[in-house]
């Protein structure tokens, strides 16, 4: 392994992540040292706000947030981080003679310590001192590190989520950050290693339910013909597609804003469609041609740009009269 960044421990610099209360005291923590194109502190979100004008967000790939979760015995809603395209590299405080449990899930960014490369989907121990490192992910996009206790930032609005779009929530991790880790539950890890399929590296198939407002287009089987391919003007709002433009039956009218939710498929007068992600807004004015069942959202998660994306309608389409 090359030299370590960011020394030997903690400088004067290093940026204390807040804690949910002030007299809380934490044996173990984690020290940012590198994060590649982007690292955030995420759970499973805000529910219930969205009349507020408040996104969900939370992790774009649930599964693999959850995974994460269980595999260091940690109940669902707790707080991992979720690494884009590889790079993190963080420093182990405390965690006493047996350690800290972590695993890491999604992308496979060939995780290590100390330059010890360990599986994904699968348990590990660290000690105090000891470099977890991240590289880029071979296929899929983002990852997910856990710890047992989960990271104990505060949380805003119910959620230690971050949002891009909004920017609530706890700021995108940077070097010098130090995350404190919670107290666990009593429960212990029950597996070595969770059976998890691989990430789509070509082509990636998607299920859609039609609507609703499928006849807003002149064929909205479009769709569902094309290849689309995934842009790098892509985000945690929205993924932007290419390929075979939608075209609109009218294009001179509007369409009032409506409710949006994420696997929404917008398609603005340009006819490429837009996946919404989980920090999407919460109303939008272009028309939904259909949206993405739940059973294939987090797939979204990991799409790639460049990669290939087909899509399929869940149930037959409503015909409408033209």
């Amino acid at each position: 392994m090359g030299s370590v960044p960011g020394g030997d421990g903690m400088t004067e610099s290093t940026r204390a992540i807040t804690t949910t209360g002030a007299a809380q005291t934490t044996t173990a923590a984690l020290e940012i040292l590198r994060t590649g194109p982007l690292c955030l502190v995420q759970d499973l979100g805000r529910s219930g706000l969205a009349h507020m004008g408040v996104s969900r967000s939370g992790a774009a790939d649930r599964r693999a947030h959850t995974l994460a979760n269980r595999l260091v015995a940690n109940p669902g809603e707790r707080a991992t981080i979720e690494v884009t395209f590889g790079g993190l590299w963080a420093r182990v405080h405390g965690g006493g003679a047996q350690g800290l449990a972590i695993a890491v899930t999604g992308a496979d960014t060939d995780p290590a310590v100390n330059g010890r490369p360990f599986g994904i989907n699968s348990v590990h121990y660290v000690h105090d001192g000891d470099v977890i490192s991240l590289a880029v992910s071979h296929t899929g996009l983002r990852s997910y590190l856990a710890v047992r206790g989960g990271f104990d930032v505060s949380p805003v609005l119910g959620s230690r989520s971050y949002d891009v779009m909004s920017g609530t929530g706890p700021t995108p991790l940077k070097p010098g950050d130090v995350l404190p880790i919670g107290t666990h539950t009593e429960d212990f890890p029950e597996l070595d290693q969770a059976p998890v399929a691989p990430i789509e590296a070509d082509v990636l198939e998607l299920n859609v339910v039609p609507g609703p407002r499928d006849d807003w287009f002149v064929d909205p089987d479009v769709l569902v013909r094309t290849n689309w391919l995934v842009t790098n003007k892509s985000d945690r709002v929205g993924t932007r597609l290419v390929g075979m433009p939608i075209e609109y039956r009218d294009p001179g009218r509007q369409l009032p804003s409506e409710g949006t939710i994420r696997g929404a498929i917008q398609v603005p007068p340009n006819g490429f469609p837009v996946i919404m992600g989980p920090d999407h807004p919460v109303t939008g004015g272009y028309p939904v041609i259909g949206v993405i069942t739940d059973e294939d959202v987090d797939k979204t998660a990991q799409m790639r740009p460049g990669q290939t994306v087909r899509m399929h309608w869940s149930r037959p389409r409503r015909p409408f009269r033209s």
